[in-house]
């Protein structure tokens, strides 16, 4: 990685420009964790949709591919660190995910490499998401080994295996047809990839809605949102947008390159491609902490069992517009033309370098 490319990602100003005070706005949100108050609800949601407006108009730039490096061949057995895979973080757990140890993320890439590779080969709709997970964790790890990049590696760490747990169970839950256990925007998002229902757009949309709408608030408030001496964790959440900005563009390069050409030009409501994608995906991931934070601050079980069914159920409200805008037509449109791209060119490889390499297709 070049000096150039090092000073974008590392200095937050020159790679995304002029960001709103989120701390000073987290103060004023502070009044979402009063379920009771119905005016100051009202507020926060002014507040955030204020939020929300001023990342639309944020303009991004995107760091230089750098060089390939070589994958350290050590065998990481996810299958032994998963069943003791607890979601609080105990730093002194003997089990690696759980006390965050740099171990585990090898073991959540191998599991997802694993998992990714028949669904890509067999064009699966769900190969989209996949691979956009598989290469967001490959980029994290990236990330997480550079001097002064987040302030609490480990935890992060934990963040990233549980987060992946959560995806991994809905969809092992879905495909053992345990349809029940499956939270309904995953269910959505599934059942559209099954059935071929929706473009490649549509696929990469519905997962990103699951993953972040859906799970992160449940995987945030159960991970902790502050340390034990009382520290906020947001500026290390808010460190993660850095990273997501540097493998936006690679990665809907890559997608467009294997599975479907049409999702480089991915439609959100902050425009088209990957820096629209990226406005959509921080407003998101904003959105899941305040979830969180109402999760953690609900005054009795009753309230918390609120919040959460508020959360299932814009997520599933999310999903169903996610699929009326992305879905085709028959007979006037079908998934033929992206399953035949894909079963040409679903093993191509990459366009452009990630922030940690060239990647191999599987």
């Amino acid at each position: 990685m070049n000096a150039r490319s090092a000073r974008r990602i590392r200095d937050g100003r020159r790679v995304l420009g002029p960001w709103p005070d989120i701390s000073s706005m987290a103060r004023d949100l502070k009044c979402c964790t009063m379920l009771s108050d119905h005016r100051q609800r009202s507020r926060a949601r002014r507040l955030l949709a204020l939020l929300l407006g001023v990342l639309g108009s944020v303009l991004i730039s995107m760091a230089t591919p750098t060089p390939a490096r070589a994958d350290p061949p050590v065998f990481i057995d996810w299958a032994s660190l998963l069943p003791g895979l607890t979601d609080a973080y105990v730093p002194s757990s003997a089990n690696d995910c759980v006390a965050g140890r740099p171990h585990c993320i090898h073991a959540v890439i191998k599991e997802m490499r694993r998992r990714f590779e028949p669904l890509g080969r067999a064009c699966h709709h769900d190969a989209m998401f996949a691979l956009a997970y598989l290469r967001t964790t490959q980029t994290y790890q990236w990330a997480a080994e550079q001097p002064g990049f987040f302030a609490e590696v480990a935890w992060l760490n934990h963040y990233d295996a549980v987060f992946a747990k959560y995806y991994f169970r809905a969809y092992d839950d879905y495909v053992a047809g345990r349809r029940t256990s499956v939270p309904e925007a995953w269910l959505i998002a599934f059942d559209a990839a099954t059935t071929r229902q929706v473009s490649g757009s549509g696929s990469l949309l519905l997962g990103i809605n699951g993953h972040v709408n859906r799970d992160l608030p449940f995987v945030l408030a159960a991970i902790g949102l502050v340390q034990p001496d009382g520290t906020s964790r947001k500026a290390d959440h808010n460190k993660v947008n850095e990273f997501l900005n540097v493998v936006l563009e690679p990665l809907l390069l890559e997608a467009g390159a294997r599975f479907d050409p049409h999702v480089i030009n991915v439609q959100t409501p902050f425009g088209t491609g990957y820096t629209a994608l990226l406005q959509l995906l921080v407003s998101w991931r904003e959105l899941a902490w305040r979830n969180a934070e109402l999760l953690v601050t609900a005054p009795t079980e009753l309230a918390r069992s609120v919040v959460a069914q508020q959360i299932e159920t814009a997520a599933g409200v999310e999903a169903r517009s996610i699929v009326l805008a992305n879905a085709y037509v028959p007979p006037l449109t079908s998934s033929a033309a992206r399953d035949a791209y894909c079963a040409a060119h679903q093993d191509a490889a990459a366009p452009m370098g990630y922030a940690f390499g060239m990647p191999a297709a599987y």
